[in-house]
């Protein structure tokens, strides 16, 4: 999409041209459509202009503090227009942005904090003041800027903490060119491995623009359009609400949610149009009664994050039928990958689709060879959402990202490089009309209401709480969660003996260590020892297998 700007002095007249950086996103919606609401947040508006101004402000600060390309800057807080500022800005200042949900255990975010090696953190300063215990732990971490006018009284931190600075139209470094291109490091995005701890996805500039290129051609996204960001600004799908927002010139309404009616609330308070959340919150948004002014204006739903429950996609489709459903998948390594257009939900709503516009996913078997019609495979992706890798994780990164076979790439002329793909360690088929349906994923992460949980961190929380000897954890198929954690636990000697004290026990450390949606829905106490594979390895498939029925 072109756009003359508003106004056309020097520093702006190259803002006409589609975007190619993140933080170009804003600024040129700020020159095209100055005076549209960029952000609705706890009732206030906030211009396209306006929120340009604060960009360029706070990157200004982080230039002032000496961020050079290439730099992590980590942004913890809750969905407010600060937030959206700090994102944007880090990528005009040259810096990397990595957001981190707002839920996480201070642990959680130290873990996140001294992985990325950030340099600077934005917070507030309760949030502050929380994670300080953990900041000595965090050697990279040298500046913190806070949302709020003055600076925390609070206990030694280990770096510089700095105010939210003042917003100014005085131009500076942060208005003039980033000496950055499309394929560098935009973003890292923190997402659950199976072996351990979260790790951290790298999206380039071309990655982020082409995801929201992509999304708003099939889901129609205009300048008239109301987004509601419902889900975190640290989930792909949820960042993607603004730029595909940003790439149009459309509304985003950031909501931190306590319960499901006050989306509802939400949507018809701020005439929605357009709204995407995991299965969890539709089949709870199902059961209730819908006002008439949330569905007044709602133009579609899109789902992510799991299967849609029929019944589900029934009740939704009841509660707002002039609304169109797009039913999609998508994994952090590449951002979107498909989705089933709303005129074949009635004929497959089983199916996740095909591939999103300028991508392909192909299914194919071990050796590299493409998978007969209705035959499981791995879903591959390849084109421009394909990320860049596993930060610091060579090994994974391997893995997972891999050259396509020869035989994809021989399209007539020699490449420099081999073209890279990502296998996404799902199996799906491909019906005849070239429709996918997921059969199940190839490694052991748990999918539980919307997020993919790794064993191995429930396990080391569940050890740390010294009443067990050995654990494994489990993903059990729930129609409302998708899955939710089992545990089987060899009681320790600080184990008390009774089961339900003991269980007690160990869920109440296990919420004190991690957010909600990773503490373990049931315990089993077992004598031990627990299965191991040929390699010594805690088998957890095999203990699934031998208690599937709970």
């Amino acid at each position: 999409m072109l756009c003359m700007p508003a106004s056309s002095p020097e520093t702006t007249a190259h803002l006409a041209l589609p975007p190619v950086l993140l933080h170009e996103l804003p600024a040129r919606a700020a020159a095209c459509w100055p005076d549209a609401v960029a952000l609705v947040a706890d009732g206030r508006q906030c211009s396209y202009a306006a929120l340009q101004l604060q960009i360029a402000g706070l990157a200004r600060a982080f230039l002032r503090f000496g961020l050079v390309v290439g730099d992590r800057v980590a942004v913890f807080l809750d969905k407010r227009v600060e937030t959206v500022v700090a994102s944007f800005a880090t990528t005009a200042a040259s810096g990397v942005l990595v957001p981190i949900n707002p839920v996480l255990k201070p642990t959680q975010v130290a873990h996140i904090l001294k992985d990325s090696g950030a340099r600077v953190l934005v917070t507030s300063s309760s949030r502050l003041a929380v994670l300080q215990p953990e900041l000595s732990n965090c050697p990279e971490l040298a500046q913190v800027v806070v949302t709020e006018a003055a600076v925390p009284e609070l206990p030694a931190v280990p770096s510089t903490v700095h105010a939210w600075p003042e917003s100014s139209p005085t131009a500076g470094d942060a208005d003039r060119p980033v000496a950055v291109l499309e394929t560098d490091t935009a973003a890292i995005f923190y997402t659950s491995g199976s072996t351990g701890r979260p790790k951290g996805v790298m999206l380039s500039h071309r990655n982020l623009v082409a995801g929201a290129t992509s999304v708003a051609s099939y889901l129609g996204n205009h300048r008239g359009d109301v987004l509601l960001a419902a889900l975190p600004l640290s989930f792909d799908a949820g960042f993607s609400q603004l730029t595909t927002a940003f790439l149009v010139g459309a509304r985003v309404v950031l909501l931190n949610y306590l319960l499901p009616r006050d989306v509802l609330q939400a949507m018809a308070r701020e005439g929605v149009t357009g709204l995407t959340a995991v299965p969890p919150l539709y089949m709870q948004l199902a059961a209730l009664d819908w006002p008439a002014e949330a569905t007044a204006r709602l133009r579609y739903w899109a789902n992510t994050g799991g299967r849609m429950p029929r019944a589900t996609l029934d009740a939704l489709r009841g509660r707002a039928p002039q609304a169109m459903p797009f039913l999609m998948y998508g994994l952090t390594e590449a951002f979107r990958s498909t989705y089933l257009p709303p005129e074949q939900v009635d004929t497959r709503p089983d199916s996740i689709g095909r591939a999103i516009p300028n991508a392909q996913v192909l299914v194919l078997r071990e050796d590299g060879s493409e998978c007969r019609v209705d035959e499981p495979g791995e879903l591959v992706h390849r084109g421009p959402l394909v990320a860049q890798g596993y930060w610091r994780r060579p090994e994974d990164t391997a893995l997972r990202f891999r050259a396509l076979p020869v035989h994809f790439q021989a399209d007539g002329h020699e490449r420099p490089a081999p073209e890279i793909a990502v296998f996404s360690g799902d199996t799906v088929r491909r019906d005849a009309e070239g429709y996918l349906y997921f059969v199940g994923r190839r490694d052991e992460m748990i999918k539980t209401s919307g997020y993919r949980v790794s064993p191995t961190e429930v396990e080391e929380a569940v050890f740390a709480s010294g009443l067990v000897a050995e654990s494994l954890a489990v993903g059990i198929d729930q129609e409302a969660l998708g899955q939710v954690i089992h545990v089987a636990a060899v009681p320790s000697g600080a184990a008390r003996g009774d089961p339900a004290q003991d269980t007690a026990a160990l869920l109440s450390h296990c919420r004190s260590q991690l957010p909600v949606y990773m503490v373990p829905t049931a315990v089993h106490w077992v004598p031990g020892p627990l299965p191991r594979n040929p390699n010594g390895k805690l088998d957890r498939q095999r203990w699934k297998a031998e208690h599937a029925k709970f």
